[in-house]
């Protein structure tokens, strides 16, 4: 039985949502079902879509907003806060080491290999000194729920991680259908997010900079999924929304072509992967980064955020070691713990996991966004056996974990409110300290009985509240 995260086992109805109850069951019954086709409405003419890869339409498409808060109290989050704090100054201490001294990998605490064979490891960054020693700028912790105090860290998003447009969004949106909820709660607020995000990004410009730094957000272009997204974070920070195509190097420094002529750009927040940055350093055939960049990279012409290489540290078989890190670098003993996790390319592990594939969820290890992954419970022997080959013809590549029985929030569907299964990304912002805005964006699996919350898997989302003082 799933954690319910509104009503107890007696049936009753949790502190958090009791005065949310109330206003519910004075509000006629049509009331949330009128309200989600105005969020639809507004949604869709203010161009908040995502584009899924593979689609043979190439639609746009909205991701489905419930309406249904999710309340946490104050206590919860702060273990959440810390929790997520912590896990990302260790994952960028790591980072840290690892291209440099190494210490991890020397007292065997991580086994060489794991790192070294890891396509995600970037050797170009090897010695290279980044400002305020700051690799993760802008982290996504996936967190799940199973009971009143369990809560577990699924996976690190360290590369580009998304969502927090929909986030603020989201919250927009509540206030504007709600307001006489938000005059009953003390919600924490999130909109604070983009003034953080732009100081922090301030505060890790190169020190050969004079005077403010100049930040611009790099994206791929209109067609990447997430190009609403970068325009989004561009507008509300106030600054350029840039492709590779804007901007140059020049004597180991980064310029973006404007009207007035040159402007030095001394921090790129980019969405772009590490393999199209730089044609000259990585993918030769990329049309979308700016050849050189690495050079400057290099010499402290620019900083990167988040830094090249961080994508050895948010994959699955580097998240075994979260835990181990925390206690290396920091001394702690961790907050949150990580999902019970099977490595595959261990004989014995692997034949547990091969016996019991219909119970268990396997994943890549480089996989995201709910793709290359077997759900046991949810799949046909078809599936379970097609996985089966893939694990055998190679191990490595997979990691398996159990199943676990997220907790659930009262949402919106069709016939009805009814509990669907739900996890949260809180996002941390790294610069002069580790922060993160008091929310996050709660995904959602619709369908009944579904744990995949993606929206590239048909999952949706809901504003995240945050009670400044708990109930009592």
């Amino acid at each position: 039985m799933a954690f319910d995260e509104m009503k107890s086992a007696d049936g009753g109805v949790r502190p958090a949502f009791r005065t949310y109850e109330d206003w519910l069951l004075s509000m006629p019954p049509d009331l949330l079902p009128r309200k989600n086709e105005q969020a639809d409405a507004l949604f869709r003419r203010l161009g908040i879509t995502f584009a899924v890869y593979g689609d043979q339409e190439g639609t746009e498409r909205l991701i489905p907003f419930d309406p249904i808060p999710r309340i946490l109290t104050a206590r919860e989050w702060k273990r959440l806060s810390d929790g997520c704090c912590q896990r990302v100054r260790a994952l960028n201490a790591f980072l840290n080491d690892l291209y440099h001294g190494q210490e991890i990998i020397k007292a065997g605490v991580i086994p060489a290999e794991r790192v070294f064979s890891n396509g995600l490891y970037r050797p170009e960054m090897q010695g290279l000194t980044v400002a305020r020693d700051v690799y993760i700028h802008i982290a996504g912790i996936d967190v799940v729920r199973t009971g009143e105090d369990e809560f577990f860290v699924l996976e690190d998003n360290l590369r580009s991680p998304s969502g927090v447009s929909y986030m603020l969004e989201n919250r927009a949106m509540m206030m504007r259908l709600f307001p006489d909820l938000f005059t009953r709660y003390n919600v924490a607020a999130v909109d604070s997010y983009p003034d953080q995000l732009l100081r922090n990004l301030r505060a890790v410009a190169p020190s050969a900079c004079t005077g403010e730094p100049t930040v611009v957000v790099m994206t791929p272009g209109y067609y990447n999924s997430a190009y609403f997204e970068h325009a989004f974070l561009a507008e509300q920070m106030g600054v350029e929304l840039v492709e590779g195509r804007d901007l140059f190097v020049e004597d180991g420094l980064v310029y973006m072509r404007t009207t007035q002529g040159p402007k030095r750009v001394d921090v790129i927040y980019r969405r772009i992967d590490d393999d199209f940055l730089d044609p000259a350093a990585f993918n030769p055939t990329s049309t979308l980064g700016v050849r050189g960049l690495m050079a400057a990279y290099r010499s402290g012409g620019v900083t990167l955020a988040n830094a090249i290489g961080t994508g050895v540290a948010d994959d699955k078989a580097t998240y075994i070691h979260v835990p181990d890190m925390v206690r290396f670098y920091l001394g702690e003993e961790p907050i949150l713990s990580n999902v019970p996790t099977w490595r595959l390319e261990r004989e014995d592990e692997r034949k547990y996991v091969l016996e019991r594939l219909p119970e268990l969820v396997v994943k890549e290890v480089q996989g995201a966004g709910g793709y290359g992954m077997l759900v046991g419970p949810t799949s046909t022997k078809a599936e379970i056996e097609e996985f089966r080959a893939r694990i055998l013809a190679n191990p490595a590549n997979y990691i398996a974990q159990p199943t676990l029985s997220l907790s659930t929030v009262p949402t919106l569907v069709d016939k009805g409110i009814a509990p669907r299964h739900v996890d949260l990304r809180p996002y941390v912002l790294m610069g002069e300290t580790a922060t993160l805005v008091p929310g996050g964006l709660t995904r959602v699996a619709l369908r009944e009985g579904s744990l995949v919350v993606n929206s590239s898997q048909g999952g949706g989302t809901k504003d995240t509240w945050v009670l400044e003082i708990d109930p009592c």
